[in-house]
């Protein structure tokens, strides 16, 4: 069955201006606020947004600022960001992407991990086989979590497989990502520890010591992103601070003071599609790093 969500391209992948928006039957949505947590809750089926393919070295995410939230390349300093290559790890390792309607609060300290949320919605690592496409929303079941704590802040990185895998039926738990796949969390806390350091930073450091926690932990933090996100797409929480500042723009929360009508001049003001070939990539971009056990 074809999804009812589409990506809708406008501009050239690689340029500052590139964006993805989310559209469902043709109209934009908010893939933060509009797409539902849930596919099937009765069966613990999400949905989840592909931002970054497998393999992949830009680092594509969901702009919280911007009206409807479409995924766009982050950038620092002027400058688009792209992870590197750090043998023997191709860009990402897993499709990666985020879960709608969480958000992790960074008003509030977890009580295990002693930091405070990231300010995001909440980052899903898909394990599966298929390589996804930035806007992709696919169907997927929780196997397990880690903690991964980033400048501070409690960065939860939730391990997931689309339903459609030919191993999601065997997969149900995460001790059953190590039988089926050997190595791939021990190689997804080396990426996340690593991936940072031929930038000039630190290794990244994990709570828990970096295990990674059960499908029962890992849906506890998700219905508490969940309910956090609630709070924030209700006005309950605000959606401007003086450290933040999120778009709540959407088009399905009924008691949402960011509702916007599909004849609001914001919403009509939405850019067509405007598809254009990728720009170069600078070659250094597909370098090789060699991290060294003596510089983790």
């Amino acid at each position: 069955m074809s999804s009812p969500y589409t990506p809708r391209n406008v501009g050239a992948a690689h340029t500052l201006d590139y964006r993805v928006y989310t559209q469902q039957n043709g109209d934009v949505i908010s893939p933060f606020h509009d797409i539902p947590l849930f596919a099937d809750q009765n069966n613990g089926i999400l949905n989840m947004i592909v931002e970054v393919p497998r393999w992949t070295n830009a680092k594509m995410e969901i702009s919280k600022e911007e009206p409807f939230n479409p995924i766009k390349q982050d950038v620092k300093r002027g400058k688009l960001r792209y992870v590197r290559n750090c043998f023997p790890h191709h860009g990402y390792i897993w499709n990666y992407g985020a879960f709608p309607q969480t958000w992790e609060d960074p008003q509030q300290m977890h009580p295990e991990t002693k930091a405070k949320g990231d300010n995001d919605p909440l980052d899903v690592c898909e394990i599966g086989e298929q390589v996804g496409y930035v806007g992709q929303v696919k169907q997927v079941k929780v196997l397990g979590i880690m903690a991964l704590l980033d400048e501070g802040e409690t960065d939860w990185k939730v391990l997931v497989v689309d339903v459609q895998d030919p191993l999601a039926s065997k997969l149900n738990d995460i001790e059953d990502v190590e039988r089926h796949l050997p190595g791939l969390i021990r190689a997804t806390n080396e990426w996340f520890r690593i991936y940072k350091i031929p930038d000039g930073k630190p290794e990244n450091a994990f709570a828990f010591s970096g295990e990674a926690k059960n499908k029962k932990y890992a849906t506890e933090i998700i219905h508490e992103c969940h309910e956090a996100w609630r709070r924030l797409i209700a006005g309950e929480t605000p959606a401007q601070t003086a450290s933040y500042e999120i778009s709540i723009a959407n088009v399905t929360q009924e008691n949402s003071p960011g509702l916007v009508r599909l004849n609001d001049p914001v919403y009509l003001s939405l850019p067509a599609e405007r598809r254009e070939p990728p720009a170069p990539i600078d070659p250094s971009i597909n370098k090789w790093f060699y991290i060294s056990s003596a510089q983790v």
